[in-house]
């Protein structure tokens, strides 16, 4: 036994206490001063770009609120588009220009493109085995090609048509189902459409990336793996100690957080495992390349030792979670914004919908040819990206080593944040940047895959989200269903007076969707 801890077991319970709660201050404020001295010569020696005040020890981390997009707005407001934070013992770069942002891509994007490992991620993501926070090097590249080629790419998004009639169907259907209960009250008509959403959006991609649907649209939103997918989503978010301050990580586990995290990751995990047996005990003929989920290919690649890199079990599960993750609850809280901001602006809603039912015309569905040519449409989906980007903050990067911007030096292993959100709503960028005009779009080309950087809702460079076409193609066949076969309202009492106006606010996580679902009264379109 350690001499220390021997002679403090000889003490009364009462000493030993009070003897053990000094040591604990004692240590803290020895690292409080050290980190303090640290990080005041470090500064001195390098030009940092502009900071607010900060603190010792937390530095600048009592300055963010819970929705962070916002306070960095606010604080890059007072100190500059490129702001240099002190987040604990985390050195961040937040960046909130178009200009600033265009500038590192195109120059040192391999610098600003690998990823910062939280403990959440390191827990649900088998050590950031996935796609998304995965560190930048060959097996990522060689993960992302897999992904790319044989789930996201236009030929793939094109096949899983058939897919994505089948749920939007389903979905008018159910909304149909219950405009038709003429023995109920007209208040049974009120449907929580954005749960309806989320359902709809889970089936799409489980029925693409796992082979059959978790989730079913009844209105409850609730299902196995979409429910699982939601409070993974909310618990990669949470505050950890030891994301911020590595010394004490400790205090993670004595907290709970740590056993709470295993426990849904144990879940996950044993959903995954079922799916991934399942799909071995019913494989599909090597020729049926069209039929195929994308857990069968991955399985059939790992099988066949096609792959560049070694496939294990852990890296499979990694990748299913990100894709299913990541495709269905940024398609929902897209499509939930969107819905929202056509309700409080009727004249929009209105032209929009005109649009549709004249393309579409007597015919029995909406197809994904009528959807080329609805072009205001496209111009209502990009300005709900603008103005509600569903990842304000995309996923922070980190540098590999030492780098320079505007002039400042931007130290090795930086956490970097774009703030998306404050670059689309930057007043030197768009008029009436806080209004939704689709019309902005109607003369001028300006695209959200990365290229254009004053918009950027899938973020840009090598870390871009591989997933537009895939998103946007569910996105527009569900939104041009919803507003060609229904007209909205908002619930209303018997005296035809408003039950609530409509709550914008905003539920804090990686995607950033609304506190308050959408509850709506539909109303059929007679052809």
């Amino acid at each position: 036994m350690a001499p220390i801890a021997y002679v403090l077991k000889q003490l009364p319970c009462e000493l030993n206490s009070t003897l053990y709660l000094s040591i604990l201050v004692g240590t803290i404020s020895i690292l409080l001063v050290l980190n303090l001295i640290i990080t005041r010569k470090r500064n001195k020696s390098i030009n940092l770009p502009p900071s607010p005040p900060k603190l010792p020890f937390i530095g600048n981390l009592h300055q963010l609120g819970t929705l962070t997009h916002r306070s960095f707005k606010e604080l890059s407001n007072k100190h500059g588009p490129l702001m240099f934070l002190q987040l604990g013992q985390i050195p961040t770069l937040v960046v909130s220009s178009a200009k600033i942002a265009k500038e590192i891509v195109k120059n040192q994007d391999i610098i600003f493109s690998n990823r910062p490992q939280t403990t959440a991620a390191n827990i649900f993501l088998y050590g950031c085995k996935d796609l998304g926070f995965m560190p930048y090097g060959e097996e990522w590249r060689q993960k992302r090609k897999v992904c790319v080629l044989e789930l996201l790419s236009l030929k793939r998004v094109k096949s899983f048509l058939p897919i994505r009639d089948q749920e939007v169907v389903e979905l008018v259907d159910t909304i149909s189902k219950a405009c038709s209960r003429d023995d109920e009250s007209p208040s049974s008509f009120v449907i929580n459409l954005s749960e309806l959403m989320i359902a709809t959006s889970n089936n799409i991609v489980s029925r693409c990336v796992l082979g059959q649907k978790y989730d079913i649209p009844d209105g409850s939103g609730h299902g196995s793996f979409g429910e699982l997918g939601r409070k993974v989503m909310g618990q990669l978010t949470e505050f950890c100690v030891g994301d911020f301050f590595p010394t004490l990580g400790w205090i993670d586990v004595v907290r709970g957080l740590i056993s709470e995290f295993n426990a849904t990751f144990v879940e996950l995990d044993s959903f995954l495992n079922g799916v991934i047996e399942e799909h071995k005990n019913n494989k599909k003929n090597d020729g049926e390349d069209d039929n195929k989920d994308f857990v069968d290919i991955l399985l059939h690649l790992q099988d066949k030792g096609l792959l560049e890199f070694e496939l294990t079990l852990e890296d499979l599960k990694a990748m299913l979670m990100d894709m299913f993750v990541g495709g269905s609850d940024t398609t929902s809280t897209n499509l939930e914004w969107i819905f929202t901001e056509l309700l409080r602006n009727p004249n929009t809603m209105k032209k929009v919908q005109e649009e549709i039912r004249r393309i579409v015309g007597n015919k029995s569905k909406v197809d994904e040819n009528d959807i080329n040519e609805m072009k205001y449409l496209k111009c209502v989906i990009k300005e709900g990206l603008r103005l509600h980007p569903p990842v304000p903050i995309l996923v922070p990067r980190q540098t590999t080593s030492n780098a320079k911007v505007k002039g400042y030096d931007i130290p090795s292993k930086t956490t970097v944040y774009y703030n998306v959100w404050a670059i689309h709503r930057d007043p030197e960028l768009w008029e009436n940047p806080e209004e939704f005009i689709p019309e902005r779009f109607e003369n001028i080309q300006i695209d959200y895959k990365g290229q254009d950087f004053q918009l950027l809702p899938f973020g840009t460079g090598r870390r871009g989200c591989p997933g537009i076409s895939f998103g946007i193609a569910s996105t527009e066949i569900i939104l041009a269903n919803l507003l060609y076969w229904f007209d909205w309202k908002l619930p209303t009492n018997e005296n035809g007076e408003l039950v609530q106006d409509i709550d914008m606010t905003e539920m804090s996580g990686i995607t950033v969707s609304k506190k308050v679902p959408l509850h709506l009264h539909p109303i059929p379109f007679s052809l």
